[in-house]
């Protein structure tokens, strides 16, 4: 998926779909989870600035985005997080930065 710069999308809700537009990093973000699927992702892989920032956004956006607590190993033990997208979403629109 190129670098997204606004996606629309369809939410399901427990009160039907919904339709929201996101822009920016919003927008990066949510289209990388969807990309990702069921297996998430980490700011290791798709690095950029401020993740937990985005992530917290879309939450109050009203999706449910899980951080799962992943085991570092070697000499700086710890523990970093992977994001799962756990709304169903269906990509309506994208728009690709130019």
């Amino acid at each position: 998926m190129a670098d997204i710069v606004r996606i629309t999308v369809e939410i399901e809700t427990e009160r039907g779909a919904i339709t929201r537009t996101f822009e920016g990093r919003y927008a990066w973000t949510l289209a990388r989870l969807i990309e990702a699927g069921a297996r998430g992702v980490t700011p290791i892989e798709r690095p950029a600035p401020r993740w937990s920032h985005y992530v917290m956004i879309l939450r109050r956006e009203g999706l449910n985005i899980e951080t799962l607590d992943i085991p570092n190993s070697g000499p700086f033990k710890g523990t970093h997080g992977r994001y799962v997208l756990r709304t169903p979403c269906r990509i309506i629109e994208t728009k690709a930065a130019a």
